[in-house]
């Protein structure tokens, strides 16, 4: 039997139009991390610190690009936590003079867009995605509307509120000739271009005094990521030995946290030994292949790792002796800076300042150690979204806050160093340790080897 060209494309036709892949929706891929409510909340608490600060204008978070080279999309911290949403190449909008927001975004994500492999690429609306804007209550507006809101704020010369993520004056493209830039930097770049009459204002102080209270369903997230890497680190510790080399346990301990549910790193895990340990991460990650060094007797080993947890991230440390026993030496200066770390802890409560804080642990830090274990502020961090979440240096403390404690001691005249790190959430009458399940001294530690 003869099939003419004309069947045969309309049979080619017919199967393709039955095989094509629908069009995926947002939520069909995923929902909201908290609830509607909560993340009006979080919006209004941003726009009451601002309007008390006497702010006016057009509160601009921008959302990340969704390009990829094969890495898992990873929103932007400040758009995610205002919105729950991993919406790429999006603008959150708050009009602080009207009390509107609105989040303007492209007419569809391109990521789902292939001419060529149409079958495998179904598209997805974002800008008619009536779900979007009904499970989060913010309308949706189109990327067009959003350039003709800046060419009118232009007009009038309006203020633009952004968070330039540090204190201080606000950070723009430079000319340097080889440099990364943030997406607030790439934004302003582009107002300076196309809207030069917009005056930009610093909002890096709001979004912290937001952003340092977390909510209980954050904290629970946060208590989820730290037990993940409590537990990577017992496993990856098992397998510490002479003749092992950093990588390998790095290997342990980043397919434990999978294992356990974590999607991401919280940050490049550190772990490093005998004399890697003497040097701060930047140092070290200055080299492609710089740590993999094999591990010898007589060496220590120190834990800094964390992972993330649906965004947000956990940070711990630890010590372990490469031989599975501590020298004398070795066992002092750790007992001492674990101490330091509990007279820390053991401080820590609403109603104080981090300046109270360095002062409390200059005081109990021994002379004779406190040339290896400089104090800043304080020896810690604020931990959330990332692992340097939004703080502001004289915050009193509050129920909510979370960050580490974390005396470390690199001490290179006697070729060792130390470093413990816990992560920490203030209560109402204290704080609480969401990494107590690791041990810290030094007979459980070396136990935990052993195990």
């Amino acid at each position: 039997m003869k099939i003419t060209t004309t069947i045969l494309l309309y049979l080619i036709s017919t199967f393709f139009a039955f095989s094509q892949t629908p069009v995926q929706t947002y939520f069909e891929w995923t929902d909201l991390p908290f609830t509607k409510e909560e993340l009006s909340t979080r919006r209004d608490n941003l726009a009451n610190m601002l309007k008390k600060e006497g702010e006016t204008g057009l509160v601009v978070i921008p959302a990340n690009d969704g390009f990829s080279f094969g890495e898992t999309f990873r929103q932007a911290d400040d758009f995610y936590y205002f919105t729950g949403l991993e919406l790429p190449n999006a603008i959150l909008v708050m009009d602080l003079n009207h009390n509107t927001t609105v989040i303007y975004t492209p007419e569809r994500d391109l990521r789902f867009e292939n001419g060529s492999r149409v079958n495998d690429f179904p598209g997805r609306p974002l800008l008619n995605d009536t779900s979007i804007s009904d499970k989060t209550g913010v309308p949706l507006a189109s990327m067009q509307d959003f350039t003709e809101l800046m060419n009118n704020a232009s007009k009038e010369k309006n203020t633009v509120l952004i968070n330039n993520n540090r204190e201080g004056d606000i950070r723009y493209v430079s000319n340097e000739y080889v440099a990364t830039y943030s997406p607030v930097q790439v934004l302003l770049q582009t107002f300076n271009n196309r809207h030069s009459g917009l005056k930009h204002k610093n909002m890096y102080e709001a979004v912290a005094n937001v952003r340092m209270i977390k909510s209980n369903s954050e904290i629970e997230i946060l208590r989820k990521a730290a037990s993940i890497t409590v537990e990577g680190i017992k496993q990856s510790a098992k397998t510490i030995k002479v003749g092992v080399d950093e990588r390998f346990l790095e290997g342990i301990l980043e397919g434990d946290f999978k294992v356990n549910g974590s999607q991401r790193l919280a940050f490049g895990s550190i772990i490093k030994s005998g004399p890697n340990s003497h040097w701060p991460w930047r140092i070290l990650a200055t080299h492609y292949n710089r740590r993999n060094r094999v591990m010898e007797n007589g060496d220590l080993v120190i834990f800094d790792v964390g992972c993330e947890y649906n965004q947000y991230v956990s940070d711990i440390g630890r010590t372990f002796p490469v031989s599975g026993t501590f020298t004398k030496r070795q066992k002092e200066i750790l007992v001492m800076e674990t101490k330091v770390a509990d007279e820390i802890i053991k401080f820590l409560k609403p109603g104080i300042t981090f300046k109270d804080v360095q002062t409390l642990t200059n005081s109990v830090i021994p002379n004779n150690a406190k040339p290896y274990m400089q104090v800043g502020l304080f020896f810690g961090h604020h931990l959330g979204l990332s692992t340097g979440d939004p703080s502001l240096s004289n915050a009193i403390l509050k129920p909510g806050m979370v960050f580490t404690v974390e005396p470390w001691y690199y001490n290179h005249d006697e070729n060792i160093s130390v470093f413990t790190e816990d992560m920490i959430v203030i209560t109402e009458d204290g704080c609480e340790v969401l990494s107590k399940d690791l041990p810290r001294t030094p007979e459980a530690l070396e136990a935990l080897m052993r195990d």
